[in-house]
């Protein structure tokens, strides 16, 4: 099984993306300096607007996940796992997560990059508010069963 989402996201002069533990998306239109896991802003969507499909595979912990973002020249991936207890129900942000926490927001978990791995040239071109990324995400379903 197979489902994907696109969306868009903007710069903001305050994307760091030094959080060394989870990535962030959100809708919001303003970031402040403290929000060093957001690496977009404006979003075009955020979980709660993502197709039943895709948020059923997210919810089985034998989907692989991947966040792919496109901006300035540069592909960035990121890639983690599905969760039973991921809902995809928050309206505003979308949140890649190293570790097994999950709550409204979380896209997926076990990430294997947070908002620090992110490539400094894609960060540096989502620090220009002119700037538009594409953003898709697509989940891959192993196998029937879970594991």
């Amino acid at each position: 099984m197979y489902a994907e989402e696109e969306l868009y996201i903007w710069g903001h002069p305050n994307v760091r993306a030094t959080h060394p533990t989870t990535l962030e998306i959100t809708k919001e239109d303003w970031l402040t300096p403290r929000g060093d896991c957001i690496i977009g802003v404006r979003a075009t969507k955020a979980g709660s607007d993502f197709g039943e499909r895709f948020r059923k595979l997210a919810r089985r912990s034998n989907t692989r996940i991947l966040l792919q973002i496109k901006g300035g020249g540069v592909v960035e991936e990121v890639w983690g796992w599905g969760h039973p207890k991921i809902t995809l129900n928050d309206s505003v942000r979308i949140i890649a997560r190293r570790s097994r926490y999950v709550c409204d927001k979380t896209l997926m978990v076990a990430a294997d990059k947070a908002a620090k791995d992110i490539s400094r040239k894609l960060v540096g071109f989502l620090q220009n508010p002119r700037n538009c990324a594409r953003v898709v995400l697509r989940a891959f379903c192993l196998s029937d069963h879970e594991v």
